[in-house]
């Protein structure tokens, strides 16, 4: 008896390494999250979310975005790809493009329209903007398109991006409280996701309102709670709990739900609908689904890193995501789904909080910065020869320096001069610089990953360390420095073994070791160096 029982046993484990890709696999983007809040707020995360796939996954301690700017849509198209984008040319969430002379948004495309309940300007959403494959659509033609490819996400960019070029959907949240999509994938909203939002299961969280999760004894990894570094929630009389979320709603719009942390809850529910409803990882086709959540960016945007806002919003998607790894245990299998979490970037510290804790550091408005930069143009050229500044990226108006019969390189020597002169500019690079670049400059490395000529700017600033463009409450993102490269990733399920690295990984070697690890083509732009050690079964 106990040698039939090992011989079905060798059985099982060969019929398990001989399925070649698992049913599922589910590609998890946490908007805005740094490696640091798996451990401090570890002590009140549950056994079963964040714990439960470090302790039966594989996890990169090390993991960093390798270019900047470290912003959301760059973060995701980089994800999926496996390149920067200097390659994917994703440069910005929205950018002043040099070919095109305008601002322009990183999903914009007047050629589709909104489908579902949303406005007008909504759904004019496609990749189009996104210049190379990404893993997504390797899956899709390495099954002939059978394996379906589904993008969710509160943010239109979470949701495209990530789903490629050939995705069946991309569904994001409108102001409306509905899902929407654009007729980049379909006429009209499948039957299900219009029930779906017929529901209206978004109202449910505004009229319950956003309180402490856990008794407030629990949030002493945070600041107190009302502190000067904190924003004020849709003009909210203070930032405290309890929020009326309710009353902000009836002011405003279903917007309110993106800066709490049930923007996150909703979109798992909209997952978990997705699964069922379009019978994912039901058959040996793999599929794959991509799901961005959101709120996390929101409130670390508005209250930053060391609110008891932030605190209750990780707390609660641990609860989420240990919701829906029992959902898919129940509905795909244990053993047939592959997961990753990541992050699209990560966050500073709140620049007043370092500040008055005695780092000299401050943050500085972009709209001075403008102001400043045509001062010295008007005082030292006679005219205003800025284009755009936007981005750390400052255009040149190229007719007017023409016009003046001024030379461009004197033009861009002296307005680097200029800005290295300011107390916040650690750096300034040129174009020639950037594209000259020999490797040996650690920051400027950075830059060449993410710049495209066709699209980016005359001169690139690099900020010092610690300094912020951005207002003084809450925090923002986009430097090349730790505190914004430094993202959570972790491989769990199907033929990962349990373990962790302490090596510096590349984010951009999560697409090529999904590929090898399908055995599917690698996305066209990618350097295809792959994380070794989830690849050993």
């Amino acid at each position: 008896m106990r040698k039939l029982i090992l011989f079905f046993a060798f059985i099982g484990i060969v019929n398990a390494y001989a399925q070649q890709r698992p049913k599922l696999v589910i590609g998890i983007v946490v908007d805005q999250m740094k490696t640091e809040y798996l451990y401090r707020f570890s002590d009140d995360f549950s056994a079963n979310g964040f714990k439960r796939l470090m302790n039966n996954g594989y996890t990169f301690q090390n993991m960093h975005y390798n270019y900047m700017p470290t912003y959301t849509a760059p973060g995701h198209a980089s994800i999926y790809t496996g390149a920067t984008p200097s390659v994917h040319g994703i440069v910005g969430n929205e950018w002043f493009s040099r070919t095109l002379g305008k601002e322009m948004y990183c999903t914009d495309d007047a050629s589709v329209s909104t489908i579902g309940n949303g406005t007008k300007e909504e759904g004019e959403m496609s990749p189009k903007n996104l210049q190379s494959t990404t893993i997504t659509d390797e899956l899709r033609m390495a099954t002939n398109f059978k394996g379906k490819v589904i993008g969710l996400s509160i943010k239109d960019r979470g949701a495209i991006l990530p789903a490629g070029h050939f995705a069946n959907w991309a569904f994001w949240y409108s102001k409306t409280g509905a899902f929407v999509s654009s007729t980049f994938y379909g006429e009209k909203l499948p039957e299900w996701v219009t029930k779906f939002n017929d529901e209206k299961r978004y109202m449910a969280y505004i009229n319950k309102g956003w309180d402490l999760y856990r008794p407030k004894s629990t949030y002493n990894e945070s600041l107190v709670d009302d502190n000067p570094y904190e924003g004020l929630l849709y003009n909210s009389s203070a930032p405290v709990f309890p929020y009326n979320l309710k009353a902000m709603y009836e002011k405003n719009d279903a917007g309110v739900l993106r800066s709490t942390p049930f923007g996150n809850d909703l979109v798992a529910e909209f997952a978990m609908r997705t699964i069922e409803m379009e019978e994912l990882g039901k058959d040996d086709v793999t599929d794959f689904l991509a799901v961005s959540f959101s709120s996390t960016d929101y409130v670390g945007h508005l209250l930053g890193p060391r609110s008891m806002e932030l605190q209750d919003t990780y707390l609660r998607l641990d609860q989420t995501i240990a919701d829906f790894l029992v959902y898919l245990d129940k509905k795909v299998g244990k053993d047939n789904y592959l997961l990753f979490l990541t992050a699209d970037h990560a966050g500073a510290e709140n620049v007043n909080f370092l500040k008055e804790n005695k780092y000299n550091v401050r943050s500085v408005s972009p709209k001075d910065i403008r102001a400043n930069l045509k001062d010295f143009s008007m005082k030292t050229f006679g005219a205003d020869l800025i284009l755009n500044y936007s981005s750390f990226n400052l255009f040149f108006n190229k007719e007017t320096i023409k016009n003046k019969n001024l030379d461009l390189n004197v033009v861009k020597a002296s307005f680097k001069t200029y800005l290295m002169s300011q107390d916040y500019v650690k750096r300034v690079y040129t174009e020639e610089e950037i594209l000259d670049a020999s490797g040996n400059d650690y920051f400027l490395n950075f830059i060449v990953k993410g710049y495209d000529v066709t699209q980016n700017g005359d001169l690139v600033i690099l900020d010092k360390p610690g300094y912020i463009e951005y207002q003084g409450k809450g925090t923002s993102h986009g430097t090349p420095y730790s505190y914004d490269t430094h993202v959570p990733a972790i491989f769990y399920g199907w033929n990962v073994k349990k373990g962790e690295s302490y090596d510096k990984k590349n984010i951009t070697e999560i697409a090529p070791t999904l590929a090898q690890k399908l055995k599917i083509p690698f996305p066209n732009g990618t350097e295809a160096n792959v994380l070794e050690e989830v690849l050993k079964n």
